[in-house]
């Protein structure tokens, strides 16, 4: 049975905005990665993208030796809330439609005080991939969709091999350029041959 607390418990923001965010990420379950619907598939939603992408970003927060690798986590993890608002449109889709990302997470966080100050701010930092947590959180970002695009050349979709090119072309650090020479010679199977 549940007791009230006997503590007088004053958030520094109100509880609502808060609990209002966390119902808004779970659109992020519901939007598609777009650009993949080129070759006619959904494999993946931004939820699912943005998860790996945080697994990915641990793993070179830990090569690059970051001091703070679940610093870097946090900001993968937060880099595409906007996209619960904006949707995740291709490089087609944003020649005709344009969307004003920091503007969405402005209005995403706008009400959650210094909570919400600090959650933009990450978001930022990913976007600007100026800091070493920020290039580390976009290399993640990259990474992982080069890591599905290698997945779906596997399957026969040559095309993903653009985004892997893409990809490839924007990795700052040293450790995600590894990763993605393992990758280019690694097939998506290999993992579970070798158990």
């Amino acid at each position: 049975k549940h007791q009230p607390s006997t503590v007088n418990r004053q958030p520094s923001t109100p509880i609502q905005p808060i609990t209002n965010l966390i119902f808004e990420l779970a659109q992020l379950r519901l939007e598609s990665r777009r650009g993949w619907h080129r070759f006619g598939i959904r494999p993946e939603n931004v939820a699912e993208h943005s998860l790996r992408a945080a697994q990915i970003a641990y793993i070179l927060a830990v090569m690059e030796k970051h001091p703070n690798p679940h610093y870097a986590v946090t900001l993968a993890v937060f880099h595409d809330m906007a996209e619960s608002r904006t949707g995740d449109p291709d490089r087609i889709a944003k020649q005709y439609a344009k969307t004003d990302q920091e503007l969405a997470v402005r209005d995403q966080t706008a009400g959650l005080g210094s909570l919400g100050a600090s959650i933009f701010e990450m978001w930022q930092e990913v976007e600007q991939a100026e800091t070493d947590a920020g290039k580390i959180a976009k290399d993640a970002d990259r990474l992982e969709m080069a890591f599905t695009a290698k997945q779906l050349m596997s399957q026969g979709y040559k095309g993903a091999r653009k985004w892997m090119e893409s990809a490839e072309k924007s990795l700052k650090t040293e450790s995600a350029k590894q990763l993605f020479e393992s990758l280019c010679d690694a097939e998506p199977d290999d993992w579970w041959l070798a158990v």
